[in-house]
């Protein structure tokens, strides 16, 4: 504990704010009428609700407070106070005619945990893949079943999948798990042979790139006998790549959730398992 540090686990966090200030809490302390705010040492630390001082949030006027004067110091006033934004994948964006769909890329499997995972044979084994999971009327729309390849195309290129069909997915969302998809290329370092597929990375002469997965996972000689004993070859598909850069515009934070067109890949599409264009950030929620 001395070397990592020590933080207290709190077992009854809720409702804090309801606690009464005591008498002694209380010795010294000034109410303004007006607000109910109780300051002592000219720090708020309470409220005054219906007669009774309670802690209140930790807040400044110790009220629970939504208005925002932050949003207003930054021009964005319309945002001062909660309210409802459609985002860059809201239903209303989206045009299922052209198969447009949203795709949830942040999906994650219990027994992994991001990529990381990719370093613990005995996860690997369960986990080694991260298809497409598609609800049933979705994949008949498209005409695609369990198994079947389908691109996936993004804002800045495609990626292709295998198809996974299943009723715990909602109709016009899919999604592919984060944690598969690791690969490496030739000349680079072997490292983790588990989980991590091999590919060649081409430019397509017109300022966009392709990648292709020349070496599954399999079988190898090392000092862990277990290495000879892998049964999987497919090490998933590494999907972020073809994801454009979604920032938020107030806090820059990144938004995952993509819109995605969906169609069924056919063989000239196999040929490249990921094609991208670098490009400029867009928004994702003011101004779509």
């Amino acid at each position: 504990m001395k070397r990592f540090g020590a933080f207290e686990v709190e077992t009854h966090s809720y409702k804090k704010n309801e606690k009464v200030l005591s008498e002694t809490e209380l010795d010294g302390s000034a109410l303004d009428e007006e607000s109910g705010l109780i300051s002592k040492n000219g720090s708020a630390i309470g409220v005054m609700v219906d007669g009774k001082p309670f802690v209140g949030f930790p807040t400044p006027s110790r009220k629970n407070e939504f208005f925002s004067q932050t949003m207003i110091d930054w021009k964005w006033p319309e945002y001062a106070i909660p309210t409802y934004i459609k985002s860059h994948i809201h239903l209303d964006h989206l045009d299922q005619s052209k198969g447009e769909y949203v795709l949830v890329p942040t999906f994650r499997l219990p027994t992994l945990i991001h990529s990381r995972s990719g370093n613990a044979k005995w996860l690997t084994e369960i986990s080694n893949r991260n298809p497409i999971w598609m609800h049933p009327d979705d994949a008949g729309r498209i005409g695609v079943k369990t198994g079947d390849l389908l691109k996936v195309n993004t804002d800045i290129g495609y990626f292709v999948d295998k198809v996974w069909v299943t009723q715990g997915m909602k109709p016009g969302v899919v999604a592919c798990s984060h944690h598969i998809g690791r690969w490496r290329r030739q000349q680079d370092p072997e490292g983790n042979r588990w989980a991590v597929n091999t590919v060649s990375i081409e430019n397509d002469g017109n300022g966009g790139w392709r990648m292709r997965t020349v070496r599954n996972v399999g079988p190898f000689e090392s000092k862990d006998p277990d290495s000879k004993r892998i049964f999987w070859t497919d090490g998933g598909v590494h999907q972020n790549i073809t994801h454009a850069v979604h920032p938020d515009p107030i806090s820059g934070m990144h938004c995952w959730h993509q819109r995605v067109r969906l169609e069924k890949a056919g063989l000239r599409t196999i040929t490249a398992i990921f094609s991208w264009t670098p490009t400029r950030p867009t928004k994702c929620i003011k101004n779509g």
